[in-house]
């Protein structure tokens, strides 16, 4: 019997939610290019070293104990499987600039939206592609349930918010739309 997890595992990225089917994967221009820039390091740079390494230490014999040869295969399947998922998922992409937005006070992809919930709490949250979502900056994903919450509502809105422990009442603030600036550590990627 063959194991399906095990399987799949090779295409997949467990640590990203699935897009919805027949849907293009969101993203802003940040976001695309940090995927490309990744995917761009994995072709050009640490795959070729990798086959560099493996090819060496093929040459040294007996491959069942060599550590040199397993760990590097292992890491080049590693490294493949990120460059299948990568390139699925920018072949995919719909990039969407906040900042070409314009004037508008209703919520779609790509808007910063202050909110009060129904204690009387300010947050923010910008809604951002799948592969972008960053809590501690307050990026959420466009189709997690607080953005489904907000979108297509405006400033001024009161909107119901369905939460494991019931639904809450969330009131719109302001939106705005504005280019999205690299976090400290995306820079150094």
């Amino acid at each position: 019997m063959t194991n399906r997890a095990n399987n799949s595992s090779d295409d997949d990225e467990v640590d990203r939610p699935a897009l919805p089917r027949g849907v293009k994967n969101y993203m802003t221009p940040q976001g695309y290019a940090r995927l490309k820039n990744e995917l761009t390091h994995l072709l050009d740079s640490e795959r070729p070293e990798v086959v560099k390494v493996v090819h060496w230490a093929a040459g040294n014999g007996d491959r069942s104990e060599n550590g040199d040869y397993i760990y590097g295969k292992r890491r080049l399947r590693e490294i493949d499987r990120r460059i299948r998922y990568l390139t699925r998922r920018l072949d995919n992409s719909e990039v969407v600039d906040p900042a070409a937005r314009g004037d508008t006070e209703q919520v779609f992809f790509g808007a910063t939206v202050d909110y009060a919930d129904d204690e009387g709490r300010e947050h923010t949250v910008t809604i951002v592609g799948l592969d972008e979502v960053d809590p501690a900056r307050g990026h959420v994903s466009w189709i997690s349930p607080i953005a489904a919450a907000l979108i297509k509502h405006s400033a001024g809105d009161t909107v119901p918010l369905r939460t494991p422990g019931g639904v809450r009442q969330i009131e719109i603030l302001d939106v705005r739309y504005q280019a999205l600036s690299e976090s400290p550590s995306e820079a150094l990627r």
